[in-house]
């Protein structure tokens, strides 16, 4: 009751694994919010159905197990609480990176659409937990100490107070950064985009009554012309006004006339960009 009250005074959620009836019964006493099931109970149904009754979240790693255990643990419980997550684990300790498997991640949400995937990341670092919630991993959970040099199995791989804050903040700036997939520009992108953005100016000093060809257009910074995706609308077209070099093009600068030979770029021509003019 007192660690309890202690989560509710810092502003955390207070749960624990059961490893068997007895200690499963006495947190539910303690009116826990949520359950944990370890990796070496996931083949234990008689437990995890016994938790499953209590009608609260329920997370399952997985570490050791096999697909068809997985399922097996899908089938049993979904029926009696559908409040689960399945949480992709390697049960070392620590977990090699060649053996975290993070695609089945990826594997679980396609099989079990309709449940939350989860990370249960025995791996030394951070960044893995990361990859996993890109992956759609939405519930993570890293192994915590307060000084990694103790003795234990889990300490050497556990994350200090130092790796836990950053992990989390990775975690915050990775789920807005995520954003909705739609693309589109955004005000912090008009000041760059002006500076790097490119337009259409005249390369050298145009009479009236000019035919531009490739080498009356260069493409030079800032952006705040034309667009150089609408050379080929101003190739082979008079000028109607005399056109200085460097001057922005527009379409009100032309007038319908004789095509010019070559109303597209060929390989040989050479546009100018960045500031630099071609010699008139």
């Amino acid at each position: 009751m007192e660690l309890k009250q202690y989560a509710k005074e810092i502003g955390i959620t207070l749960f624990a694994t059961a490893f068997d009836f007895q200690s499963a019964d006495f947190l539910e006493k303690l009116e826990m919010p949520a359950f944990k099931i370890a990796s070496g109970d996931v083949t234990n149904l008689p437990l995890i159905k016994h938790v499953a009754e209590f009608q609260k979240p329920l997370i399952v790693s997985t570490g050791g197990a096999s697909l068809e255990d997985v399922q097996r643990v899908y089938d049993q419980i979904m029926p009696i609480n559908p409040r689960l997550c399945i949480m992709q684990c390697t049960a070392g300790y620590p977990a090699s990176f060649d053996e975290l498997n993070l695609r089945t991640i990826t594997t679980f949400k396609e099989k079990f659409p309709e449940v939350v995937v989860g990370l249960s990341s025995h791996d030394s670092g951070i960044a893995m937990a990361l990859v996993g919630y890109i992956l759609g991993a939405r519930i993570i959970e890293k192994h915590f100490t307060l000084n990694r040099a103790m003795k234990g199995t889990d300490h050497a791989f556990s994350l200090e107070r130092p790796g836990l804050r950053r992990l989390v903040r990775d975690l915050r700036r990775a789920r807005i950064a995520l954003g909705d997939g739609k693309k589109r520009p955004y005000p912090s992108e008009k000041e760059p985009l002006f500076k790097m953005g490119k337009k259409l100016v005249a390369a050298r000093d145009i009479p009236i009554g000019h035919v531009l060809c490739p080498e009356d257009i260069a493409i030079k910074s800032p952006n705040n012309g034309l667009p150089p995706y609408e050379l080929d609308r101003l190739l082979g077209k008079k000028t109607r006004h005399h056109l200085r070099k460097d001057q922005n093009l527009s379409y009100s600068d032309i007038e319908q006339g004789d095509d010019c030979p070559e109303k597209s770029v060929s390989p040989g021509t050479t546009l100018t960009s960045a500031g630099e003019g071609l010699p008139s």
